[in-house]
């Protein structure tokens, strides 16, 4: 009797399920009954980005961006509420993973039936503050510049940068991705150093 696991013995995809991302890569698999790609089997929880660890961050990173690639294809989010480089602005990060995690919990199999709609009003309140935080922050479709920062007095002031072409997006998020995930590396060795000194 063949295995669960042996290709020729998987059920049929349900109807209606597709293929996330490329449309000719039916290596991706299909998705969850939600519409989305499948998720990790961890129930969600709130995700604080200041203490996740490498491993941990890299995971969450490219959770987050397929499901954002999702998210504004399926709710077609212009550029002003959803810009190609939100990675680069911790605060569309941190606003984009609140949703996540919320969208997670609401179609839990086991959660009331009516979460769901209830993510659906919490979406139309994110949707907005997302529009106020592009305005602010100086990221657009075809270019980006680094989030303001306002110094206190007895601060020196930031650094302006200025803006640069955006040409390549994926590859930009790989960049920041490995980025992250090296600087969290360096941070948590630097600790174990620290913890086994005499």
């Amino acid at each position: 009797m063949p295995e669960p696991t042996d290709p020729d013995n998987r059920p049929d995809p349900i109807p209606g399920d597709f293929v996330f991302g490329d449309p000719d890569d039916v290596s991706a698999g299909p998705t969850d009954h939600a519409g989305a790609p499948p998720e990790s089997p961890a129930p969600a929880q709130p995700l604080n980005w200041r203490t996740l660890s490498a491993d941990e961050a890299e995971q969450e990173w490219l959770a987050l961006n397929q499901w954002v690639h999702w998210l504004r294809r399926e709710f077609g989010l212009s550029a002003a509420i959803l810009p190609p480089y939100w990675h680069r602005h911790p605060e569309l990060v941190w606003e984009l993973s609140a949703l996540h995690q919320r969208w997670l919990a609401a179609y839990d199999p086991y959660q009331d039936p009516s979460a769901p709609l209830v993510w659906m009003a919490e979406f139309a309140a994110t949707r907005q503050r997302l529009h106020e935080w592009v305005a602010v922050s100086g990221t657009r479709l075809d270019r980006d510049r680094p989030t303001r920062q306002t110094s206190w007095p007895g601060e020196d002031p930031p650094p302006i940068e200025a803006e640069s072409r955006i040409t390549h997006r994926e590859d930009d998020f790989v960049r920041h991705v490995l980025d992250d995930v090296n600087r969290r590396r360096q941070a948590e060795a630097a600790f174990l150093d620290d913890e086994v000194q005499p």
